[in-house]
């Protein structure tokens, strides 16, 4: 008899249409913030990389605390999802005073406005939203496999809409004028359009009473009330070694991501135009969309998601290995086709990345008795933000120490050798040091052995 199932296709469709919100932030934000902030408003990249490092300071206290915060929420939409919708207003707010910072003011103004809102979004609005988000996953079903298919639903639609944004929003800019208002008008209609599609996701699925979550054959009935604190909860995470190296994982996802975000001043003084972003994001996007369609199937196929997740980081590690001897070679279409091939390697774990959370949540369960969904779940909204921030900042600290000229016709030759090392290099090392991790993320089968002995 098969695993009971909970959710239609339009659940499961709704859910995943929640990272367009999520990367309406996200995907305009790391890939044109920082030109915008450079070339439009005359900031310092390296200043600014600065501020967003130090701005994640806060992020380290806020994602456990919000984290914890949704496991002892209680109201009649569950736990996750009142802080998923209400959060995002902040988020769309914050989305625009990003592009509206004052030109007319002083450096100390701008740099104080910029660090102001991008603290509130990353800290406060970003954290409880995508936290909430991720931690659906595991309250709206408790069948892996639809949780599989959730996330790759979800990063189809994550991918999806970076793509669109990296392809559109240059020359959507340019149509609304361009420069600063061009800037703010588009900020405004995506944050609308964010908005809008958050608040569709969360009303499209329901969370599952607290009864229907716990497994009655493993829950003692000592354990039942979870009342823990923060110190706790950090404790139980800390000794769970799979969520560490999740977390680990997370982050440098990231900052490769990041990296690759950054590509718009590759693509402007290497390859010589901007509009070359948008043909590098569908070859990037499309097959990982692609690919993402297939991983529930594979999953199955290979009984699991640790074979198939490692095997697909090799052949990732490979061909960015390949697009960096294509690059060198000044071979767009030869870089396109690497490209490719390295983003259908990444494709399964991103799909079934959340339900390799899950499954850690799972492992702290059966270890220790406790279900703390929310908090294991910030190690989603943490990786993205440090991740992201560790990425954007230590691009904007190589470019400023590179002596990258905003609008320069030419950039120095310690420039051009350095974009070359931020957009081909970085990826490539990043993607190998992910396959040595995932070497060691065998949590489905120590969850099994537990069961087992049981």
């Amino acid at each position: 008899m098969g695993k009971k199932t909970y959710l239609k296709w339009y659940n499961k469709v709704g859910y995943g249409s929640g990272d367009i919100a999520g990367n309406v932030v996200y995907a305009f934000l790391s890939s044109f913030l920082m030109i915008y902030l450079t070339d439009t408003i005359g900031m310092d990249s390296g200043i600014v990389g600065t501020l967003m490092m130090v701005s994640k300071l806060f992020d380290g206290v806020t994602d456990i605390f919000f984290g914890s915060m949704i496991d002892k929420t209680k109201s009649r939409m569950g736990k996750a999802r009142p802080w998923m919708l209400w959060a995002y207003i902040g988020c769309s707010a914050m989305i625009v005073m990003l592009f509206i910072v004052p030109a007319g003011a002083s450096k100390f103004a701008q740099y104080a406005w910029f660090f102001v809102a991008y603290t509130l979004l990353n800290a406060v609005f970003y954290t409880a939203n995508n936290i909430a988000y991720s931690a659906l996953t595991s309250l709206i079903t408790k069948n892996d496999s639809e949780r599989v298919q959730m996330g790759s639903i979800r990063f189809m639609f994550a991918f999806g809409t970076s793509m669109l944004i990296q392809t559109i929003t240059v020359d959507a800019v340019e149509a609304m004028g361009g420069g600063a208002a061009g800037w703010r008008t588009i900020a405004i209609l995506y944050a609308v359009i964010g908005l809008i599609v958050n608040t569709i996701s969360v009303l499209s699925v329901k969370e599952l009473p607290a009864e229907e979550l716990e497994d009655k054959k493993l829950v003692k009935k000592d354990l039942q009330e979870e009342k823990y604190g923060l110190k706790s909860a950090a404790k139980m995470l800390v000794s769970n070694k799979y969520y560490i190296i999740i977390c680990v994982m997370y982050i440098l996802m990231q900052i490769f991501t990041a990296t690759l975000n950054m590509g718009i001043f590759f693509m402007t003084y290497i390859l010589g135009d901007a509009s070359l972003l948008g043909v590098f994001a569908w070859a990037i996007n499309i097959p990982l969309i692609i690919g993402l369609l297939v991983t529930p199937f594979l999953v199955k196929k290979f009984n699991g998601m640790y074979k198939l997740n490692l095997m697909g980081y090799i052949i990732a590690t490979v061909a960015r290995g390949l697009v960096i001897a294509a690059g060198y070679m000044g071979n767009i279409p030869l870089m396109l086709l690497f490209s490719g091939i390295a983003s259908l390697g990444m494709s399964p774990l991103q799909g079934d990345l959340n339900a390799l959370i899950a499954e850690c949540s799972e492992y702290t369960f059966l270890t220790k008795g406790k279900r703390i969904d929310g908090t294991m779940y910030s190690c989603t909204s943490l990786g993205v933000k440090i991740g992201g921030g560790i990425g954007t900042a230590l691009s904007g600290w190589l470019l400023s120490a590179s002596g990258y000229i905003a609008n320069a016709a030419v950039q120095t030759s310690s420039c051009i050798n350095m974009l070359y090392f931020m957009y081909l290099w970085i990826p490539m090392i990043i993607n190998l040091v992910i396959t040595i991790f995932l070497s060691r993320l065998n949590v489905e089968r120590a969850n099994a052995a537990i069961r087992e002995n049981n």
